[in-house]
């Protein structure tokens, strides 16, 4: 594996762990366990784009992201929705009036497993 595909999955994996941790908390950080979830699954597909010798486009955009990858890895085309949603949790939340609910951080946390799970199976970690 390269070393800034290394970087990549380092970076992602915190962002899991911080993702984890928050939700743990008896009063859970819904707002912070989304951005943390979206910046796994952001982190995730772009170490499978630094792997494969891709262009590492600097966006949060995971939907974009993921059409830069479907030439690859094309039967991951069902996770355009997923992966839209959890878009949303990059920006959206920084600003007053919007916030999060326990239940989309549990589903972000899902969400971001599944990402998670898919691209370290396709780098060969386990």
């Amino acid at each position: 594996m390269k070393p800034a595909t290394r970087e990549w999955v380092k970076k992602a994996e915190n962002d899991f762990e911080t993702a984890l941790a928050l939700m743990r908390r008896k009063k859970v950080l819904a707002e912070s366990v989304c951005f943390h979830c979206q910046q796994c699954a952001e982190k995730y597909i772009k170490a499978r784009l630094e792997e494969a010798g891709r262009h590492v486009p600097r966006t949060h955009d995971c939907e974009a992201l993921l059409n830069d990858l479907l030439p690859l890895e094309p039967l991951w085309a069902p996770w355009k929705k997923t992966l839209a949603r959890l878009s949303d949790y990059a920006v959206r939340l920084r600003y007053p009036g919007i916030s999060a609910t326990k239940a989309e951080a549990r589903r972000a946390v899902r969400d971001a497993r599944a990402v998670r799970r898919e691209v370290r199976l396709s780098l060969g970690l386990h």
